[in-house]
């Protein structure tokens, strides 16, 4: 179900996900609203939407969940990872209420769809725990977030230490009412749902375009097309926009081990440390065939084709839970996943910044993607029929937030710096030297291929320009995709498109 060469824990249990493969669409269909992506954010607008009584279809590009959603911690929390006082920086203390009161309510949508709809996917209200690392003594970064959180409206409180047996975390803050499920057995659940209620998905259907106006209607690649009223962008980021909102969010991989612990031995939690990059963790209780529970944690972040040492970043990852967790045993799963770090801490969800009618996004998911895309599914379809919404402003995808002009030409000027793979040469000088398995780019006079060899030893060449603003794609060996490192757009070793802006494949060359 994956196209990525690490796989989550979250495939698991394979019999009990077979809804997240549908048929391709075959026909030309109107509808209502037409929804583009099939993660968390897609499949919760369409979710409410069919709660209303709309007419919905979803287009998705893999298989539903198979992007982003699948390769999470799924971690359900309103103890925001940027940081209240951060958010109220940024946005005023009536906009850190507005991002609390929507992360409390997204969860507890989550759970009232879990109930309503009957939904096995271990969800579980959880405490979270918030500490410094090691050697900061001085506390007053989490004083100023205990303040800041609670002006917003967060319950939270000081503890002597996190509940970490064999590691003294020392004062910290302790977030009670947090959350946990199992992100691929929920939107199973939910489009088995859905489609109760006549919502009609489809998958292995890549979108070619999309069009706005009075007459929205979208066109496959395979030429069929959908007429609706409204259309959702809902594809991590969007495919439809290339330059206003790619310019205000950055994109970063972020990296997971799932170590065993014997069952029992350890209480469900959530953990954050307040490093840069911070690190989180989590419990799944019974996730090995063996019976194991599994302790993921996270984080070791860079920017998307500016890092490597992929084998590096696992084991800090994993002494540092060893020195906490004692008991771990081998790790059972390593994968990563690609987050989207808005400038001003806040996703963006509204209309399309632009002249075009009937079009919304979702994107922005600043490490909260799966609280960020419930959030869509509860203001969406408020805007969609016209009427207004307290969160409005500050999920609003054209706003311009001053107190991030420094952030905002900082990550700018990272994304002008990337095109100066340019005027470099190429990773290897000849075919000779590319392995099987691996991939290579290549200078070829004023060309860069993409050339990847398979472990047969077939060579296969693309352009290494990606088609979304041409920035120099770079071989990501651990997943053996080509990332560009301009804003985030990645193609698996063949070429194939698999996270936007980018919205076409390299080119072959033949």
């Amino acid at each position: 179900m994956s196209d990525f060469a690490t796989q989550s824990c979250w495939y698991e249990p394979k019999q009990s996900l077979l809804s997240l493969e549908q048929a391709a669409l075959d026909q030309n269909l109107e509808t209502g609203v037409v929804v583009i992506g099939a993660g968390i954010s897609g499949l919760s607008v369409a979710y409410q939407l069919s709660l209303q009584g709309r007419s919905v279809v979803v287009l998705e590009d893999g298989s539903i969940g198979g992007g982003m959603s699948g390769r999470t911690s799924a971690h359900l929390s309103f103890a925001l990872d940027d940081g209240y006082s951060k958010i109220e920086s940024c946005h005023g203390r009536e906009g850190a209420k507005r991002a609390a009161e929507s992360h409390i309510a997204a969860v507890a949508a989550i759970e009232t769809a879990i109930q309503r709809e009957a939904i096995e996917c271990q969800f579980l209200r959880v405490d979270g725990y918030l500490f410094n690392p090691p050697g900061l003594p001085d506390q007053r970064n989490l004083e100023d977030e205990l303040e800041a959180a609670r002006r917003a409206g967060v319950e939270v409180n000081w503890v002597e230490r996190a509940p970490i047996a064999h590691f003294d975390t020392g004062r910290c803050l302790h977030f009670p009412n947090q959350g946990q499920f199992h992100p691929l057995l929920y939107l199973a659940g939910l489009t088995r749902a859905m489609q109760d209620r006549g919502v009609r998905l489809f998958t292995r259907t890549r979108v070619s375009e999309i069009e706005g106006g009075a007459h929205p209607r979208v066109r496959t690649a395979s030429g069929l097309t959908v007429q609706a009223q409204q259309v959702v962008v809902a594809t991590n980021t969007p495919v439809n926009d290339r330059f206003f909102v790619h310019t205000k969010q950055s994109a970063h991989m972020t990296y997971m081990v799932g170590l065993k612990v014997p069952a029992g031995q350890l209480r469900p939690a959530l953990f954050w440390d307040t490093l840069d990059s911070y690190h989180y963790v989590r419990l799944v209780m019974g996730a090995t065939p063996e019976g194991d529970d599994l302790l993921i944690v996270g984080g070791q972040d860079h920017k998307v084709g500016q890092g490597e040492d992929y084998s590096r970043r696992f084991e800090l990852l994993e002494v540092w839970a060893r020195e906490r967790w004692p008991m771990c045993g081998s790790v059972a799963y390593r994968w990563s996943g690609e987050v989207f770090e808005p400038v001003d801490f806040q996703a963006f969800i509204g209309a399309n910044p632009g002249s075009e009618e009937n079009v919304f996004v979702v994107t922005g998911d600043s490490g909260h993607g799966l609280t960020h895309g419930t959030i869509a599914g509860l203001l969406l379809p408020e805007l969609m029929a016209g009427r207004d919404h307290p969160w409005k402003t500050l999920y609003d995808p054209s706003r311009i937030t001053p107190w991030a002009a420094k952030d905002f030409l900082a990550e700018n000027l990272n994304t002008a710096a990337q095109y100066a793979d340019w005027f470099r040469g190429g990773d290897i000088d000849s075919l000779d030297q590319l392995e099987k398995g691996c991939g290579a780019v290549l200078r070829q006079g004023m060309k860069k291929l993409a050339c990847y060899r398979d472990e047969e030893g077939n060579l296969f060449q693309y352009s290494a320009v990606c088609p979304h603003l041409q920035g120099v794609v770079r071989w990501n060996r651990l997943e053996k995709t080509w990332d560009c490192p301009c804003h985030g757009s990645r193609f698996d070793r063949h070429g194939q498109v698999l996270v936007g802006p980018a919205n076409q494949d390299l080119s072959k060359i033949t």
